[in-house]
């Protein structure tokens, strides 16, 4: 093996060597509880209250107490969901979502249904994009709660969010948007977008894994998820993690700093990975939004051969992709996202999520070409789906 290409950024990222630097004092100098009222908690407690100040900069809150931390994305869409149900449920029990988010929202929609909830699952277009239209019309007086997420983690869609917020609060609904592969590839204001509730997490812009945080606007009423001690204004129970917290809010900082930057340079890559994609390879689709869609997202389906194969010989050439979301992706199932979508399942079985590094290059780009158009040809001459595919061809 003589490279080694990592392409599973939307599962996570590495940690910068900045959000390190930060980090490691927090483990041998300034290792008090930030809870505790002495001098070492006092210097915890200033480094979490600085990281909050940089996350709530960066997403234009309208304070940093508007930020909570959690475990990471999925404990922040757990609380969302269900802590907006939970405690508006007088007002009505009816929430509308969309029918391709994260695992984390989809399962807390279950768990919902099962105490009385309903729930409208809507559905997309052929690109992953929410109708509007379909959000007026599944809108009812018992609705409480719409959640819709910013970037979708499979294709890379983007999600008309501010649209879909003010729509909301037209009809007096909470907007919640999970917006974990949002952060870092697409500006944020929750307050020119009107949002009300956000999900966000460290690990998918070079921080620490283990580390999230819940945005919520003042006036929103939602019950606690975890209970304990007194910790984030009573809000959520549990020490806090201060070297996670530290850099979550560095790598905040510098993906709000470097946004533009590296938006620019990941559609380069993104546009040239798609021409040298069509022009190496026959019989491909490329699943994800020509134009509405984040730089470092590419999902793509190969005909007559399944994704899992293509995964695995292109893991022996040291190159890392994904077949869809990492929560899922150990289940080897077919990807309900790209179902909801309209693919059908026999170009969908074939799918492969590439998402870039910021650090990729177009060397690494042309090896991956290389190595895929390789893998792709030996899979399909071995494919039953090949012959049959041939056979059918010369009926005609």
């Amino acid at each position: 093996m003589n490279k080694r290409i990592y392409l599973d950024n939307a599962a996570t990222t590495y940690v910068s060597a900045e959000v390190l630097n930060e980090m490691m004092p927090c483990f041998t100098a300034f290792y008090g509880n930030s809870n505790s009222i002495h001098s070492f908690g006092r210097e915890s407690l200033a480094i979490v209250d600085r990281a909050r100040d940089r996350i709530a900069k960066a997403i234009n809150a309208p304070k940093s107490n508007n930020i909570y931390f959690t475990s990471g994305g999925t404990e922040a869409n757990n609380w969302a969901i269900k802590g907006i149900a939970h405690a508006n449920k007088d007002l009505g029990k009816h929430i509308i979502t969309s029918s391709i988010e994260h695992d984390s929202i989809m399962e807390s929609m279950k768990e919902l249904e099962k105490e009385g909830f309903e729930i409208t699952y809507l559905p997309v277009d052929e690109h992953g994009v929410v109708s509007l239209a379909s959000l007026l019309h599944h809108i009812r007086k018992d609705t409480i709660l719409i959640s819709i997420m910013s970037v979708n983690n499979e294709v890379g869609t983007i999600q008309n969010i501010k649209a879909i917020a003010k729509t909301a609060h037209e009809n007096n609904i909470i907007f919640h948007t999970d917006a974990v592969q949002a952060l870092g590839a697409v500006k944020i204001d929750v307050q020119d977008m009107e949002i009300d509730v956000m999900s966000i997490s460290a690990h998918k812009i070079y921080g620490p894994k283990g580390i999230g945080a819940l945005y919520i606007r003042d006036g929103i009423k939602i019950d606690n998820l975890i209970h304990g001690g007194f910790q984030e204004k009573k809000k959520r129970g549990g020490t806090l993690n201060v070297p996670a917290i530290a850099g979550f809010g560095k790598a905040t900082e510098i993906a709000s700093r470097d946004l533009s930057v590296n938006c620019q340079k990941l559609r380069a890559i993104k546009n040239y990975f798609i021409s040298k994609l069509q022009e190496r390879i026959p019989m491909i689709h490329i699943n994800t939004h020509p134009h509405q869609s984040v730089a470092g997202i590419v999902n793509v389906s190969f005909e007559l051969i399944e994704g899992e194969s293509i995964l695995m010989l292109l893991d022996l050439a040291g190159i890392a992709v994904s077949t869809g979301s990492a929560c899922t992706s150990g289940a080897l199932q077919k990807s309900y996202v790209l179902s909801a979508m309209g693919i059908p399942d026999e170009i969908a079985n074939g799918s492969i999520r590439f998402s870039f590094p910021k650090s990729i290059s177009k060397d690494d780009i042309n090896y991956v070409i290389d190595e895929l158009e390789k893998v792709v040809a030996k899979l399909r001459a071995i494919s039953p789906l090949t012959k049959a595919n041939s056979r059918s061809k010369k009926n005609v």
